[in-house]
This record gives structure tokens, sequence and C-alpha cells, in this order.
């Protein structure tokens, strides 16, 4: 029997990345408290905004639905970096990342109605940022491609200029780590490869 997988999520990257696999998905914008919690860790807060993320829109769903939840952070110097606040915020971040190693942590969450938790995984990828100049940031930030991404920068985009290099998951930076991701929905069965059933 098909199960209908909804993407609880308001990026569009993600939903690109699951659509390159042939996947048939539905996209439905979900509610979360995306403040990080005292005493929370950033693997625990990714998982925590994950999971709530994927529960929000699970509550109003058929039995037959499978919900995706994730939920993406940057850490540079044990400091989280979510979706910069304005310009400044974004230069800020650009700033701490200049000339260092970073991890990109992704957290998903695969969640039937009624909240239940089916697979929770977190995924680490650490990025090399050049030195960047003033200038550098000032142009990136004019793009206006920094806005809407965790740590103020898109890899698949033009803010692939200030990286140098990348141990592990691409996708997991672009915002969903695809093999593992794949890997928890054909084992629960939400998705089937080449015609086969998981066991």
């Amino acid at each position: 029997m098909s199960q209908r997988l909804v993407l609880a999520s308001s990026s569009p990257r993600r939903k690109k990345l699951l659509e390159s696999l042939g996947l048939s998905i539905e996209v439905i914008i979900p509610s979360a408290d995306e403040d990080i919690l005292g005493g929370e860790s950033p693997g625990e807060f990714a998982s925590r905004v994950a999971f709530e993320k994927a529960a929000s829109v699970s509550r109003g769903l058929d039995s037959d639905s499978v919900v995706l939840g994730a939920d993406t952070i940057v850490v540079v110097d044990d400091t989280v970096l979510g979706k910069p606040l304005d310009e400044n915020d974004a230069a800020r971040m650009l700033g701490l990342l200049s000339g260092k190693e970073h991890y990109v942590l992704t957290a998903f969450s695969i969640v039937r109605p009624r909240e239940e938790l089916l697979h929770a995984e977190i995924v680490s990828t650490a990025v090399r940022v050049c030195e960047l100049a003033a200038s550098d940031i000032e142009g990136y930030i004019k793009t206006g491609e920094p806005m809407d991404k965790a740590g103020a920068y898109g890899i698949q985009g033009v803010g692939a200029f200030m990286v140098e290099g990348v141990t592990g998951s691409y996708t997991n930076v672009v915002g969903l780590p695809l093999p593992e991701v794949l890997r928890a929905l054909t084992k629960l069965g939400a998705v089937r490869l080449f015609g086969r059933d998981e066991s």
C-alpha cells in the first residue's frame, strides 16, 4: 500500500532535493519553536525542532501519511548559527565563519499521524571556509542569498565561492542528508526503490 509522503518544511531546497530522487511529495508548512532552550546542546536543539516541525504537520493527517521534518544549523566555535535576522546579523555570521572550519548539523524526524516518532537521526558535515575580506562579505550579502539560510550562506549557490572543502555529506549542507533520509524512508516502507519492498 502506498503511503503519502509529506515534507514539513518551508525550504524550497529540501523539496528540490527530495524531488531529485523522483519522490512524489506534498509540502505543508510547519510550526515549531526555533529558539534554543537553556541547556540544549546544538544536536538536541536541531533534533527537537525537526520533531516539532513533523509533529505539528502530522496532527491533521490521515493514518497512511508519513511526515518528514528537518532542521539545519551551523555550529562554529560552539556557537549555533541559525538564519540571520538581518544584513548586519548575516555579516556577523560570515565573519565568524571566515577562515575556519564549522559544522553543519541536520536533524530529521519521520513521524506518523498522532505524533508517533518512527525515526530520528542527526547528520554532521564539516565545512572549511576561506578567509573572507570585508568586501566579499558585503558583496555576498547584497546578492540576498544569505538571508534565508542557516549560517548565512548557500553552498549550492554563490556561497560556494567561500568553501575550501567539505568532509561528509554535501546534501546535508544544502539542507537534507539524502542518503540517510532515503535509507530511513525505504526501511520504513514509506518509499520503494526499484519496485522492491524492504524487509
